[in-house]
C-alpha cells in the first residue's frame, strides 16, 4: 500500500513525526522529512506546528483533540472546559483546559490551551475519566474533584446538576 492510501485510510487526521515515520514504516530521518515536506507541498499535510500535522485545516480541528496533540503527553480535558460543556456555570470558558504530568500554557490559533500539573498517581487514576473520539475527558464529577484538588474555588450556577456523592467517591476513590 502506497504511503497517501496509508494516511488517508488512517482514523487519525493528527500526526506527530514519530506517527508518520511508524505508519509508513520509514527508519531514516532524512528520508521521513523529505516525505513530510513533498505532502506538505502537494497539501495532503497541513504543518500545525513543529512536528505536529495534520491532514485538515486548523479551522476544522476539534479544540480537545488539537490540546491534546499540542502538548505530546497523556492528558484529559477537565475544569471550566466541562463545566461549561455541562452547564454548571454560565460564562464563557476561554481557555481550553487540561490535567497533565505538567504545568503550562500555550497559545495557538487565537485559543489558550492551559495544561495543569498533578501527580501522575492522581493523573493515571481513570475514575470518572471517559474515552470519547480518541478525546479523554473528566466527567463533571471528577472535574469537580479535581478543582477541589486545585483549590479553584469554582461557582458553580446550577449546583444541583453536580452530584456530590458521586464527587465525594471519586475524591476517595483517587485519594484527592
Amino acid at each position: 500500500m502506497d504511503k497517501l492510501t496509508l494516511l488517508l485510510k488512517s482514523k487519525q487526521i493528527l500526526f506527530h513525526t514519530q506517527d508518520l515515520a511508524l505508519l509508513w514504516g520509514i527508519e531514516n530521518r532524512h528520508n521521513l522529512r523529505i516525505t513530510i515536506s513533498r505532502y506538505i507541498k502537494k497539501g495532503i499535510l497541513k504543518p500545525i506546528q513543529k512536528g505536529l500535522y495534520s491532514t485538515v485545516l486548523v479551522d476544522d480541528l476539534d479544540k480537545f483533540q488539537l490540546g491534546m496533540s499540542l502538548i505530546h503527553k497523556f492528558c484529559y480535558v477537565s475544569l471550566g472546559s466541562i463545566f461549561e460543556i455541562y452547564g454548571v456555570i454560565n460564562q464563557k470558558v476561554y481557555s481550553v483546559n487540561f490535567i497533565s504530568s505538567v504545568s503550562k500554557k500555550i497559545e495557538f490559533d487565537n485559543k489558550l490551551f492551559v495544561y495543569r500539573q498533578i501527580d501522575p498517581q492522581f493523573l493515571l487514576n481513570t475514575e470518572g475519566i471517559t474515552l470519547e473520539n480518541g478525546i479523554y475527558k473528566a466527567s463533571l464529577e471528577r472535574a469537580v474533584a479535581d478543582s477541589d484538588y486545585f483549590k479553584l474555588n469554582t461557582y458553580f450556577d446550577s449546583p444541583d446538576l453536580i452530584n456530590w456523592n458521586r464527587v465525594a467517591e471519586i475524591k476517595t476513590i483517587i485519594g484527592y
